[in-house]
């Protein structure tokens, strides 16, 4: 896989590309079960002097690769630097959803996956939402049928499963394809390999079935094909520049930065708390992550799943910016994105005030921050 670029995109996403993307974005509930999407007051204010606005609305996924936001809310760390300004939390399945939702208002601020942020920014035409940090990376592998693949090589001729046409996890196994260079039309899916679009909630069933030889899949899916029997061929992390890329980043409602950077800015400093406590605990960390999901979508994972699952997945500050870059990049490669202008989707200015008051190195936006 090439080193991202990090050179400004020249022209708009054509609108016809774009519902594939926002359709495609629909499977980054990374095979969660959750239950109905819903809002809830995450935990009573911390007290003391309100922010800017009564009350902040964050949306996430209840799901693994969305730890800061699960950690965060169930300790009461982005609360407590909140103050009297209380937290009102929603949950989605689903990326396209959570973007309506903070288009609508619903949601001031989100966790959400690269492939919707993207969509998000270019069908706003770069005005409705902008990336201020990075919550996860990593947590995607390929795991197969051991019976029926043992080297990279066997994957030619079999079926093997992604969450969605043109998710963040389809593109990349596109392209992991493409370097090998075997031929698949990425519509259909048919080619040297047959890539089956599946929802990461019956891929499982899928494999246990026989109709599926493996799959390219984020966690806990992974770790739960595993627990089926099927083994680890290969981990995404492998394939980038030190071993990391973005799958979960934090995004904003542009309305509500303007109207409101003090409270953008409190969410950000507790979520860098929270995710220094996460690095620093992992254990109690990943205890804390498994009673939100709990609590979230009615049972918490089994250990097997849940050990390797945590493992692979990195807590990082950094959004990766030029990561993000490159997975559009192998997106209009497959022929399934024009090529879109991302000049100034990150507005990491809040996030890196914060880590420089902290002592901690700033990150960079990969030259796609406002200007």
């Amino acid at each position: 896989m090439p080193a991202p670029r990090t050179t400004v995109r020249r022209s708009l996403a054509a609108v016809a590309a774009l519902p594939l993307l926002a359709l495609a974005a629909t499977a980054c509930g990374y095979g969660s079960e959750a239950k109905d999407e819903g809002a809830e007051k995450s935990n009573t204010s911390a007290g003391g002097e309100k922010l800017s606005a009564d009350t902040v609305k964050i949306g996430y996924f209840p799901n693994l690769t969305h730890a800061t936001a699960l950690v965060g809310i169930q300790e009461g760390t982005i609360q407590k630097e909140l103050g009297g300004t209380e937290v009102e939390s929603t949950t989605f399945n689903a990326g396209p959803s959570e973007i309506e939702a903070l288009n609508a208002g619903s949601i001031d601020i989100g966790f959400i996956g690269p492939s919707p942020s993207i969509n998000g920014y270019t069908k706003s035409q770069g005005k409705g939402l902008r990336i201020i940090g990075g919550s996860a990376s990593g947590g995607v592998k390929l795991v197969v049928n051991p019976k029926k693949i043992k080297t990279l090589d066997d994957l030619k001729g079999k079926r093997i499963a992604t969450p969605q046409l043109g998710n963040t996890q389809d593109v990349a196994f596109l392209n992991w394809i493409s370097e090998k260079g075997w031929k698949v039309d990425a519509q259909s899916g048919k080619g040297d390999v047959s890539v089956v679009r599946s929802d990461n909630k019956v891929t499982p069933d899928a494999y246990r079935s026989g109709s599926l030889d493996g799959a390219w899949v984020p966690e806990p899916t992974a770790s739960k094909l595993v627990s089926e029997g099927a083994k680890v061929l290969l981990d995404e992390t492998d394939l980038w520049p030190e071993k990391k890329f973005v799958i979960t980043n934090i995004i904003v409602s542009q309305k509500f930065l303007d109207a409101h950077p003090d409270v953008v800015e409190a969410v950000l400093k507790g979520s860098v708390n929270t995710n220094k406590w996460i690095n620093e605990n992992p254990e109690k960390a990943k205890t804390s992550a498994n009673k939100a999901l709990e609590s979230l979508s009615g049972k918490p994972l089994p250990d097997e799943v849940l050990d390797p699952a945590w493992e692979s997945i990195q807590i990082t500050d950094d959004p990766l910016a030029g990561t993000l870059d490159a997975q559009a990049d192998h997106a209009v490669k497959a022929g399934l994105l024009e090529e879109p202008n991302l000049q100034g989707i990150y507005d990491l200015r809040p996030l890196n005030k914060i880590l420089k008051a902290a002592g901690e190195p700033e990150v960079d936006d990969a030259g796609l921050g406002v200007k």
